[in-house]
């Protein structure tokens, strides 16, 4: 990637993660000059595998298959084709297969640094494209002939469009004034990658347990990636257990559907919790992914969102300008904030809902839990609706 002209830019993207680097490659073929800015170094792709991983659905890989990269094109990804979920204070499961809907794959568990280099990567040989990092902003002239953008380095940039990609704590959201509400699930979620005593069958397994759920995630390594959510008040004491004693916890709180956790990596905590913009747009302003909206990660759709987000947003942006619109004008803009922005409430509230069924120890609640798991299993039209609508069918 070289200089898109002297500081002059058509769009400018507040954040280089998984998000804001899909919006430049959905770009890419436009011929707009565009900036992404980005203040931390990508993580190198190293023999250790990333503590964070992505769920990656069929409607995402269609969005990377747009800008060029397909699993076999990464160092490392792993496909899935079942999803065990269960209810461990009953007998209450649902099982889903790809087979059965006759799919190849459920999708593929992509650890975040694999896949945040293919999108850099594929940035590369792209003249009309800078990657500027480590860089940040420190301050925005809002202009309406094109913004101002000023940088830490003392660089000072100009733009129609700004897009807000920095993540769920996004600067570029504080400094154009947009509301956000957030809650606490007061949970945090440990994740580690461990081995287990038998092979992860190239499922997803998700236990849902009164504290909140824990999934194992299938690897390529043949290791599987966890995420355990728990209540604020246990995690510190977790966290402090040595590697056999939090094994034994872990594969107990499993229900030991993998036998025995051989090894665990080291392991760390993020604060859970959701919330939702007030407005995704502004004239020459564009939210997406967790800049606009989190929610909890117990169905792995968090990433997909954000990567529907930066499809919608490049479709819009890219069938006005060939029109010969405006493509940053807020009349613009709002056609993507109508796109997404129901997708992504619906998806909120549904997570929060789970998280609150799940999460209440009462008897009756825990027997309706149980028993609609165990309906929905043998309602193969319902439970095709629920895998269609997890897999991003329909969304773009």
């Amino acid at each position: 990637m070289t200089a898109a002209g002297k500081d002059n830019y058509d769009v400018i993207i507040a954040g280089g993660g998984i998000v804001g680097l899909t919006l430049a490659n959905a770009l890419k073929a436009s011929g707009l000059r565009i900036a992404v800015i980005e203040q931390y170094p990508a993580p190198p792709v190293s023999e250790d595998i990333d503590l964070r991983v992505s769920a990656i659905n069929p409607a995402s890989l269609a969005v990377f298959a747009r800008c060029g990269i397909t699993p076999d094109s990464l160092s490392r990804c792993c496909g899935f084709y079942e999803m065990q979920v269960w209810d461990s204070t009953g007998a209450g499961q649902i099982h889903f297969d790809a087979a059965e809907s006759g799919l190849e794959t459920l999708g593929y568990i992509i650890e975040n640094s694999v896949l945040q280099g293919a999108l850099l990567a594929a940035l590369s040989p792209t003249e009309h494209i800078s990657y500027l990092c480590p860089q940040r902003i420190t301050g925005i002239s809002w202009q309406d002939d094109g913004h101002r953008v000023q940088l830490d380095s003392g660089q000072l940039l100009r733009c129609k469009l700004l897009v807000a990609a920095d993540g769920a704590n996004s600067r570029l959201r504080q400094l154009a004034n947009i509301d956000y509400q957030r809650s606490s699930y007061q949970q945090q979620g440990i994740v580690c990658t461990v081995n287990t005593e038998q092979p992860h069958q190239h499922t997803a397994w998700q236990c849902f347990l009164p504290s909140g759920p824990l999934a194992f995630l299938p690897l390529a390594s043949g290791q599987c990636s966890i995420v355990w959510s728990l209540d604020e008040s246990l995690v510190a004491a977790t966290l402090a257990l040595d590697d056999h004693a939090f094994s034994r916890a872990l594969e107990r709180a499993f229900d030991y559907r993998l036998g025995a956790v051989t090894a665990v990596s080291e392991r760390r905590a993020f604060p859970l919790s959701h919330g939702h913009v007030g407005r995704y747009v502004k004239s020459g302003l564009a939210l997406v992914g967790d800049a606009a909206h989190t929610i909890h990660p117990l169905a792995g759709q968090g990433a997909n969102l954000g990567i529907m987000d930066a499809a919608v947003l490049a479709d819009v942006i890219t069938e006005a300008r060939a029109a010969g619109r405006q493509w940053w004008a807020l009349h613009t803009l709002r056609q993507y904030e109508r796109a997404r922005r129901g997708d992504n409430r619906l998806m909120e509230t549904a997570m929060s809902g789970f998280k609150q069924l799940f999460g209440n120890a009462s008897p009756w609640l825990s027997s309706l839990r149980n028993g609609g798991l165990t309906v929905v299993d043998h309602l193969p039209v319902l439970k095709s609706l629920l895998m269609k609508h997890a897999m991003g069918a329909g969304r773009h």
